[in-house]
């Protein structure tokens, strides 16, 4: 059983795993993170794959280490991860739909009338 997909490079899969578990508070600010030495074990992958993601995480601000004692979810670091997100949700979906609807003369109105249909909403505003 592979834990990864051939879609993008190990060490950042591994990052996203890390950034899951904090942003679904199994990980929690101050916490521990497992070692890198138990990832390698864990996931079958060599040292340098762990340490690449690990180092992305502590150049972004969402873990630290302590030398000698091993490497914690900083303070602020889910909050960090949910703006990220939605500022990756806004560029990846939401500007190339406003360009879209755009070029279609969609209204606001349109577009809201769209999402509630397609959310399950009955029509008449709710």
């Amino acid at each position: 059983m592979s834990f990864f997909h051939d879609k993008k490079p190990i060490f950042l899969q591994i990052k996203e795993k890390i950034e899951d578990q904090i942003f679904k508070d199994q990980i929690k600010e101050h916490e521990k993170i497992p070692s890198t030495t138990q990832m390698v074990q864990f996931y079958k992958v060599n040292h340098i794959t762990v340490s690449k993601g690990i180092n992305l995480l502590v150049d972004e601000g969402i873990i630290y280490k302590r030398r000698g004692v091993g490497m914690f979810v900083a303070k602020g670091a889910k909050e960090k991860l949910v703006q990220h997100r939605k500022d990756l949700f806004a560029d990846t979906f939401v500007l190339p739909m406003l360009q879209e609807a755009e070029k279609l003369s969609l209204t606001d109105e349109d577009i809201y009338d769209i999402i509630q249909k397609l959310r399950g909403h009955k029509e008449d505003g709710i």
